[in-house]
């Protein structure tokens, strides 16, 4: 079985391109994930993760996620081998996303990713409303015949 779960924050934006001939769009990003115990030296070591995401799913994450947005990743890991330009034989290892869930509620253009400001959020209207039927404090009068039992 290879199935993994991860919940992270994209170290950059993701890159989105469209595979030649079919179209099919595909995104490719990366994430860091805290490692759940400090190191000797009491700092936490940080994992960092590539995850390629494919479809729909890929051009959401192009519009709606940049750099800093946490998110979780759902899908399988991938071992791509290759040869260098020396001939050595290499791996990469990344995470072939077959879903990814949003975490933050804010999105890319919002400009708290891209620009790295963090921007609270502030009402710009304050919505009012006069309830009818209310007594002096607030409260709703019941009347007593009104109750079933």
């Amino acid at each position: 079985m290879n199935h993994v779960v991860l919940v992270g924050r994209l170290t950059r934006d993701p890159e989105l391109r469209y595979i030649a001939g079919s179209g099919t769009p595909v995104a490719n990003f990366s994430i860091a994930i805290d490692r759940e115990f400090s190191g000797k030296d009491g700092k936490r070591e940080t994992d960092f993760i590539d995850i390629q995401v494919w479809g729909k799913s890929a051009e959401n994450c192009a519009n709606y996620i940049g750099k800093g947005s946490l998110v979780a990743v759902q899908g399988s890991i991938r071992v791509d081998v290759y040869q260098n330009q020396a001939g050595e034989n290499r791996r990469a290892f990344r995470v072939n996303a077959n879903r990814v869930q949003f975490l933050d509620s804010r999105n890319k253009s919002e400009n708290s990713y891209n620009k790295g400001s963090q921007t609270g959020f502030e009402p710009s209207f304050e919505p009012t409303f006069e309830p009818q039927g209310l007594d002096p404090q607030g409260f709703q009068a019941i009347d007593d015949d009104d109750i079933p039992f």
